[in-house]
């Protein structure tokens, strides 16, 4: 029996695009590229164009200075705007009945990357330095001490599919019946570890990236962070479906078939119990390197022969890693969200214009392109070792 729709009741959100909702819808429906910067200091030697999130990040309280990260600010960042929702729902069901189910790849890292820096300049760790800070497990625990919940609370780290999971596995715990409600996404920041090991594999670049071109050459890094509060109790919008797929290709090379990726697709919608021709827009995980793009390619036209309006949004914040699929699940609530995009516009798929021959022609989205009312949305993520997901969104049945 498929799952019932989980529905998606809240959203706090983050990302280059900006702070909350307001501000990363309104660059989110223009294209705005401008949150894609160059620094310097990431590369050894040159610099790199990286997503970060703009303004300051909260504060981590003096008693959990074992797990003060980057990444665990972002996270409370994006938390404080549903901080109310969340603190209601605790109140209705109890502290025992809400989970925390969240995604991340890189978690405190960029805390051990400075620590080290400190040792070997003066000999010694920096007193605010704890190991806990790198642990990829700790950011579920943290939230749920953090907030004073007693259900379950676990952290998914599936590279980048590593959000899109948890949400998946949130929803598990509300089928189970072990939560009422369980706050879910993911959270990742920028550090010297990952955007180096992009540029060792030869698959980031210091332009913007460039998805579906002819011309693509690899992607920027980004960071941000988004929380979902998922429950059983209605709600405008809701997870309707997931398909998920392991090929085990390589290690980090997709397959070019593209077989997985169109496995997880037609598995959303089957879950979903919806045709192809039920999807009104599909945000394709698009990362901007000449293997990824190529295999979505091939999967996307398979699934939607007929064409689909779709787009690749990493142009716009970076690939966010961890983070990535709950991010770009979140800009799927926006655009089937009245409040926050009233005239059903599409993101835009910011590229050169020059179309690879070598793929299948996808109907990328531009400014004309709306939301024909009455379908659903998709979101597609892919990770390393062929762990592909994607996930159907859509109004409450």
């Amino acid at each position: 029996m498929s799952p019932r729709p989980a529905h998606l009741a809240a959203l706090g959100i983050f990302c280059a695009l900006g702070q909350g909702k307001a501000a990363v819808a309104k660059g989110l429906f223009s294209g705005d590229t401008s949150g894609l910067v160059i620094e310097d200091g990431w590369l050894p030697n040159r610099p790199a164009r990286v997503g970060r999130v703009p303004g300051a990040l909260a504060e981590v309280p003096p008693a959990f200075w074992r797990d003060d990260s980057r990444n665990t600010r972002l996270l409370l960042t994006a938390l404080a705007e549903i901080r109310d929702q969340v603190d209601e729902t605790i109140t209705r069901y109890g502290r025992d009945r809400v989970g925390v189910v969240l995604g991340t790849s890189t978690s405190g890292i960029e805390a051990t990357e400075r620590a080290m820096a400190h040792h070997l300049a003066q000999g010694t760790f920096p007193p605010e330095f704890h190991y806990q800070q790198q642990e990829i497990g700790r950011l579920a625990p943290f939230l749920a001490e953090f907030l004073g919940l007693r259900g379950p609370a676990l952290t998914v780290s599936t590279a980048c599919t590593s959000s899109g999971k948890a949400v998946v596995s949130a929803r598990q715990l509300l089928d189970l019946g072990l939560c009422d409600a369980v706050i879910t996404g993911g959270s990742d920041s920028l550090c010297k570890l990952t955007l180096n090991g992009f540029s060792a594999l030869e698959s980031a670049t210091p332009t913007l990236c460039n998805p579906m071109s002819r011309h693509r050459s690899g992607i920027n890094v980004g960071e941000g962070a988004a929380l979902f509060l998922l429950t059983r109790e209605a709600s405008e919008l809701a997870l309707l479906g997931a398909g998920a797929s392991s090929d085990a290709h390589h290690v980090s090379s997709p397959d070019p078939s593209g077989r997985g990726a169109e496995a997880a697709m037609r598995g959303a919608l089957k879950e979903a119990g919806f045709r192809p021709e039920d999807v009104g827009y599909l945000n394709l995980h698009a990362t901007a390197t000449p293997k990824n793009d190529e295999m979505e390619s091939r999967a996307s036209a398979a699934v939607f022969p007929d064409g689909v309006p779709c787009s690749g949004t990493k142009p716009l914040t970076g690939h966010a890693l961890g983070a990535s699929a709950a991010l770009e699940l979140a800009f799927g609530w926006l655009c089937l969200h009245p409040a926050w995009n009233p005239e059903r516009r599409l993101p835009p798929h910011r590229w050169d214009g020059a179309a690879d021959p070598e793929l299948p022609r996808l109907d990328l989205a531009g400014e004309a392109h709306r939301l024909q009312p009455g379908l659903i949305l998709l979101s597609n993520s892919f990770a390393f070792g062929g762990n592909n997901l994607s996930l159907a969104l859509g109004p409450t049945p």
